[in-house]
């Protein structure tokens, strides 16, 4: 999954070349049919995903019913096989109609890889063409309330059991679990608090409880669960292969780039409203299109745009040329977290939210009001900053893993 890029700017997105999804035609045809569904089925229906809607939604069964969900899944499992790189492009696309359908839909990346890479042939292949073939969804759970960020202290455990394993715990913020069909779960053994381990649990396990849904501020088209595990008896082969730990860090690497991808959506989004809004608002006498101070303020948002993607698209190529190693799995476990993808989720986390602050400005009260959909993408943009791992987390695993000597690197 190499990717060449010969780039073409379209104003919203950019034609790129690559093996995935079939070469350069392969990824142009997917974006296009992106671009179509969004403004098909979410750009009018902002207050829908905004009402915190019903898991999974009637777009989800539509985005597969176009052939379009879970388009990362390589061609082995019957997917499409796009590239990362090409996968900014399209949630950046999905972002511009809803950051939380989009989030919701590319999440189960961080599942796929660990899988795909790290999980034994009669369980991934099962799970993974599943999700081809259903269009469904995967659940992540790492979170807990009182570990926090520092996952190392997860008090979720794991006990073996004759051929099974059983798990117990509590996950704090898990997106996706209740429709998904799979659950990925980090748990430590209860007889060794250095094992830490990632075991797959089919939805359906006795023991497998909704505690609730979380009621976000933003991205409230997807779906954020608090999840309880009693007794969770589960085959021992569905533990994945390796550090618990470790495997999540590989994982987080997909998703922290996507997660990045969903600001220059909303970013591009912000973008368009402020020039509608200008082609009609006048200052002094004249349209505000002519205004200088505005012409300033969008070619400043334009060059954020445009730097956030390449950012996210020099971190998702680096991550495809790991899966295009010839021992992916060994190479991405060897290196774990990827400097570029920590930088590509702090920058744009931190320069979307410039983005979205100057938007809300430009509108004056009526930012500040729920009338406009401009109240909406701020809320939604936040985020980027927030979820797996905070500019603070983001801040000190760049620090401990790439400033510090790595003589002296954890």
């Amino acid at each position: 999954m190499t990717t060449e890029t010969t780039e073409t700017t379209t104003g919203t997105a950019t034609a790129t070349a690559t093996t995935g999804a079939g070469g350069p035609a392969g990824a142009a045809d997917v974006l296009k049919r992106v671009r179509e569904f969004v403004r098909a089925e979410l750009l009018s229906k902002g207050e829908y995903f905004d009402g915190l809607p019903e898991q999974p939604t009637a777009e989800s069964a539509r985005l597969h019913a176009a052939g379009l969900a879970n388009w990362w899944i390589p061609a082995a499992y019957g997917g499409a096989g796009a590239s990362l790189a090409d996968s900014v492009d399209i949630v950046s696309e999905l972002a511009y109609g809803d950051a939380g359908f989009a989030f919701g839909s590319f999440l189960p990346v961080l599942g796929t890889v660990m899988l795909q890479l790290h999980g034994e042939e009669e369980v991934a292949r099962p799970v993974l063409e599943r999700l081809v073939r259903d269009g469904g969804r995967l659940g992540i759970l790492g979170s807990e309330e009182d570990a926090g960020s520092e996952l190392n202290r997860t008090a979720t455990t794991f006990r073996r059991d004759g051929d099974d394993l059983v798990l117990d715990g509590e996950k704090y913020f898990s997106t996706n679990s209740d429709p998904a069909d799979t659950l990925l779960v980090l748990a430590r053994s209860a007889d060794d608090d250095g094992d830490y381990a990632v075991v797959a649990v089919p939805r359906a396990t006795p023991g497998v409880e909704i505690v609730k849904r979380w009621d976000m501020l933003g991205v409230r088209g997807s779906g954020t669960y608090r999840v309880r595990l009693r007794d969770c008896r589960v085959p021992a082969a569905g533990r994945l292969r390796g550090n618990g730990l470790r495997l999540l860090e590989i994982g987080l690497n997909a998703s922290r780039i996507l997660i990045a991808a969903t600001a220059i959506g909303v970013a591009r989004r912000i973008r368009d409203l402020s020039m509608e809004y200008a082609a009609q608002k006048r200052i002094k006498g004249a349209p505000l299109r002519e205004n200088a101070v505005f012409a300033a303020k969008l070619g400043q948002i334009e060059m954020t745009i445009d730097v956030m993607r390449n950012q996210c698209r020099a971190a998702a190529a680096e991550f495809d040329r790991f899966l295009a190693a010839e021992n992916p799995a060994a190479a991405l476990y060897r290196v774990g977290t990827l400097r570029s993808a920590l930088a590509a989720k702090l920058y744009c986390g931190q320069a979307g939210w410039e983005v979205a602050t100057t938007g809300s400005e430009m509108f004056g009260g009526l930012g500040y009001t729920h009338d406009h959909p401009i109240g909406k993408l701020v809320r939604d943009l936040r985020y980027v900053s927030i979820v797996e791992g905070g500019d603070d987390v983001m801040r000190e695993l760049l620090y401990a893993r790439y400033v510090v000597p790595a003589g002296k690197r954890r």
